[in-house]
């Protein structure tokens, strides 16, 4: 039984909420609280597996709470968050601080796809209560520059073996270049992972990077702002048209697929909202698929945390143009779905712990 308690000042909400988590029988809402304060008070009785938390509340506010919980009784928190850009710089922020996902707050408003909302609700819940868990050592988002394999913000999940030590990428300096399009896909507990890939990136990285995080388009543009402050590499929300540059970061704006386009000389962007059905946008397997189509055995597939299979089919075209494919670590995702299943149908050339990731990426750009 996974519990959990819910924190949020709307008796609404906190009815919507533990209604729908409480439709699956494997979880029990163990208590709910109308501000950050009383909240920390039942999370201290009850110890839920599970926290949701809201952000703005009277007398303590959720980012308060969070720090508090992080600090006394570390333990995953889904934080309940605006789709505005004030709510996104603050769900960016609380996920600086060790929260591991966020709740939409329409995800508890009557809508068509009700069915369909509640079952991700409680997917989130089980996939984040099954997790081995810590708090983050640091900042997030820190304004450092770090050399490739250098230490980063922590991740959300238990480290693998401490013993092991950092991977530095290999001398290529007599070994020819064979890739330069790295496309990855990720989804819950991605903000951190990517931040620790992208900053242990050097400036001269002799690559473009494509990213498809599943994201809300609200979130997706301050999201590759914080990384651009960050990180050696210019991070920017990807646009209709522009051209593909090495050495540049392109984030998929939430609700639209990111593709390329291989032209004679260059490689254009293409930003799209088809097809429309996909069940995310962005889309990793139309990510990879499009990478594999336009460059074939030059592009690099990445898959990090998330949960379910987004980017197994299209990581399949990759392999099949004479690509490469990296899945992070089961011990180091918040949630082990997406790169187990590259894992899972044998796609995978290398399953890498987060810490390594960046060094992994240059060494396969010359494998």
């Amino acid at each position: 039984m996974v519990t959990v308690v819910v924190v949020d000042d709307s008796a609404f909400m906190r009815k919507a909420i533990a209604t729908m988590l409480e439709k699956d029988p494997k979880i029990k809402v163990v208590a709910t609280a109308r501000n950050g304060q009383e909240g920390l008070e039942l999370i201290r009785k009850h110890q839920p597996d599970v926290v949701t938390l809201d952000i703005e509340m009277p007398k303590m506010d959720g980012l308060t709470a969070l720090k508090h919980i992080m600090m006394e009784m570390p333990r995953p928190v889904l934080m309940v968050s605006s789709l505005t850009t004030e709510g996104a710089e603050a769900t960016l922020k609380a996920m600086e601080l060790g929260a591991v996902d966020f709740i939409p707050k329409q995800l508890s408003k009557v809508s068509l796809d009700i069915i369909k909302i509640e079952e991700d609700l409680r997917n989130r819940v089980l996939a984040v209560a099954g997790r081995r868990f810590r708090a983050p050592g640091r900042p997030l988002f820190k304004s450092t520059r770090s050399t490739p394999g250098a230490p980063g913000a922590l991740t959300h999940a238990a480290p693998a073996a401490p013993s092991a030590p950092p991977r530095v990428p290999r001398a290529h300096t007599t070994r020819s270049q064979k890739r330069d399009v790295v496309a990855i896909g990720v989804s819950t507990g991605g903000p951190p992972a990517v931040q620790k890939v992208l900053s242990g990136l050097p400036a001269d990285f002799p690559a473009g990077i494509l990213i498809a995080q599943h994201m809300p388009g609200a979130f997706t543009g301050p999201f590759a702002k914080r990384l651009d402050g960050v990180c050696a590499l210019h991070v920017k929300e990807a646009e209709n048209g522009e051209q593909f540059r090495v050495g540049t970061v392109y984030v998929a704006p939430g609700g639209k697929h990111l593709r390329i386009d291989q032209k004679v000389s260059r490689i254009n962007i293409v930003v799209s909202d088809e097809p429309s059905e996909a069940l995310y946008k962005p889309s990793a397997n139309e990510l990879m698929a499009s990478v594999a189509n336009g460059v074939g055995r030059r592009a690099l597939g990445v898959i990090l945390t998330g949960m379910g299979n987004d980017g197994m089919i299209g990581m399949k075209e990759l392999k099949s143009r004479g690509g490469r494919a990296l899945a992070q670590s089961d011990a180091t995702c918040v949630v082990y779905g997406m790169p187990k299943a590259i894992v899972d149908a044998q796609l995978a050339d290398e399953i890498v712990d987060i810490d390594d990731m960046s060094a992994a990426i240059i060494d396969n750009l010359y494998a």
